[in-house]
């Protein structure tokens, strides 16, 4: 898409839409941490709130994420996991052995909060991903 789609009507909607998107999105990331779904489900959210303002408002918006963003988005998201991984070797314990992570809790409470960052990680790198694909697409590269 080389020039813009919206109207004045999109545009409104597309301001009310992304705040409300990111907003599930956390929600979808905080749910899914104890249920069913999580990061793969809220990367994706995220995803369309950030290729929705481009979309209506053409590829000069000065909103949303640009290709070096996403590049560094993804790929943080997808070292998230291997590293808290090594940094339990490095504290003593097995590899993802979530107990033994410096963060200072005990037991369950520990293995949570680094189940949520695996997730927020996963969350990441697929927003990231799904965005450069837009960005190929868009440019034509693809």
């Amino acid at each position: 898409m080389r020039r813009p789609f919206g109207s004045v009507v999109l545009d409104a909607a597309v301001r009310v839409l992304v705040p409300a998107l990111m907003l599930y999105a956390v929600y979808v990331l905080a749910h899914g941490h104890y249920s069913p779904g999580g990061g793969f489900q809220a990367g994706a959210v995220l995803a369309v709130a950030m290729v929705l303002v481009p979309l209506v408002q053409g590829p000069r918006s000065k909103w949303g994420l640009g290709r070096r963003a996403a590049v560094i988005l993804a790929g943080l998201g997808t070292l998230v996991f291997p590293g808290l991984g090594l940094l339990a070797l490095l504290w003593g314990g097995n590899v993802l052995d979530y107990g033994a992570l410096p963060f200072g809790l005990e037991g369950a409470a520990g293995r949570a909060l680094a189940t949520m960052l695996v997730e927020t990680g996963v969350a990441l790198a697929v927003m990231g991903v799904f965005v450069i694909f837009f960005e190929l697409f868009e440019t034509g590269e693809i």
